[in-house]
């Protein structure tokens, strides 16, 4: 292992109740009523493409970009308002990494401007070596260009990387990159199919590192 990249919604912060309470206010404030289990097909996937898909499937009034740039300010000032820390075993996990002198980097699908905030809230910003917004890529998870970026911008190879996800569609983009994948049980997660990941853990303490 050269890296090892974080995931962050359900990995690195419990956002997933903020996300839905959001997204499903959202949709209602733009007609339509959506439910938890409708949204976790979407989970791991880029703002842009979940809502596009919302919209057409459950035909929402409202522009696109008005419906993104409403649900992007919700999610920041609930984020703001809330006393939410780092998943259980998060800061502890990085500190196993950084005593191994193994760069970190976080590849999240939220926009840029939402990783910062919540990685800035958390004071862990500077310990990452890249920080990559899947709206900063050509394909959103599943597709792997998320996960190849970052071992690009890292300079290792993609097979010498980690990834720790709780999605499906996570799973499926750090798999498609040939990484190496965890899949963490998110408590909030949802029904996640994490199948694919080479190894699946309960609880971020369940993760050993070993560099040999």
């Amino acid at each position: 292992m050269k890296a090892f990249i974080f995931d962050m919604d359900g990995v690195i912060i419990n956002s997933e109740p903020h996300h839905i309470e959001v997204e499903i206010a959202t949709a209602a404030k733009y007609g339509a009523t959506i439910t938890e289990e409708d949204l976790s097909k979407y989970m791991g996937m880029v703002s842009t493409e979940m809502w596009g898909s919302v919209k057409t499937e459950h035909g929402l009034t409202g522009e696109l970009e008005e419906i993104l740039e409403h649900q992007i300010t919700e999610k920041l000032r609930k984020l703001k308002e809330s006393d939410l820390e780092p998943i259980e075993g998060i800061r502890e996990l990085m500190q196993k990494l950084s005593k191994a002198n193994i760069p970190m980097a976080v590849a999240s699908s939220s926009p840029r401007v939402y990783i910062t905030a919540v990685l800035e809230k958390f004071g862990i910003v500077d310990q990452f070596a890249s920080i990559i917004s899947g709206e900063e890529v050509n394909e959103g998870k599943p597709a792997p260009d998320i996960y190849l970026e970052t071992a690009r911008v890292l300079g290792v190879e993609p097979t010498d990387c980690v990834v720790l996800e709780d999605s499906r569609n996570g799973v499926r983009s750090a798999k498609a990159a040939g990484m190496t994948c965890i899949g963490y049980l998110a408590p909030d997660a949802g029904s996640q199919d994490l199948s694919q990941a080479d190894t699946i853990v309960s609880t971020i303490r369940d993760i050993q590192i070993t560099n040999d």
